[in-house]
């Protein structure tokens, strides 16, 4: 998921947001996002992050939204650290929006679950659901290699990309007792962890940010099971034709 590529437009309120790429090739890349996340963003570090001042209309910081957006999006940059900063664009974008989670995928976000920019294989671990250690079939213990365990909640993660072929992946995602884990597009994946992260971080009743991760997922699983490749347009050519 890194190769430069025409944006897609999707919602963006009353205008557009050309937010995630179409028709990504899929790529290897770090998940540990929780490991490196630096913490709360301050409001001023929130303007930093995006690049502008502290005065800057709610206009301006839509639009540096959008241009970091572009910049930074891991299916757009070879970065390593892409995943992480694309992440922290998001975090200052609610921060000044002053949007929840739930809020800023529902208004912003929801066209990667409606129209999936490419196959599905990076993977996603609800990890509200997943019991960790106690789990009977560990894909921690299956596909070490892809699965680790999140230090701060003892359940399992994906710890990397990149594995869409990998058999033992495959069977840690089809063996998983409780169906916690599922094969998303990168667009959706950086969503649904910024979600379940906020779930996960809350000191406050989050059933309603949770149904909606339920939704999203289950969403995403019926339209990535429709989802069909662009078909190559043949070059035409004039070669050998004989006008008269």
């Amino acid at each position: 998921m890194n190769s430069l590529s025409i944006m897609t437009t999707y919602p963006f309120g009353n205008g557009t947001l050309a937010l995630f790429p179409k028709n990504k090739s899929i790529a290897s890349c770090s998940c540990s996002y929780r490991d490196r996340d630096d913490g709360p963003l301050s409001t001023a570090s929130a303007y930093t992050v995006l690049g502008i001042h502290p005065h800057s209309s709610p206009a301006d910081i839509k639009a540096a939204f959008r241009a970091k957006v572009k910049q930074f999006h891991p299916d757009h940059n070879r970065d390593p650290n892409s995943d992480t900063i694309i992440r922290r664009v998001i975090q200052a974008y609610r921060l000044l929006s002053n949007y929840t989670p739930s809020q800023f995928i529902q208004s912003e976000c929801l066209d990667p679950f409606d129209t999936p920019e490419c196959e599905a294989f990076d993977l996603f671990v609800n990890q509200l659901l997943c019991v960790g250690k106690a789990c009977s079939n560990s894909c921690v213990e299956r596909a070490p290699h892809a699965f680790t365990y999140d230090s701060s909640t003892g359940t399992a993660r994906a710890s990397s990309q990149g594995h869409g072929e990998d058999y033992q992946v495959q069977c840690a995602v089809g063996q998983c007792p409780r169906n916690c884990i599922h094969y998303v597009t990168p667009s959706q994946r950086i969503l649904l962890e910024e979600l379940l992260d906020s779930i996960v971080d809350a000191p406050y009743d989050t059933s309603a940010e949770a149904d909606l991760l339920y939704s999203l997922i289950t969403k995403a699983r019926f339209e990535n099971n429709r989802y069909q490749k662009p078909k190559k347009q043949p070059k035409a050519s004039s070669e050998h034709v004989d006008w008269f």
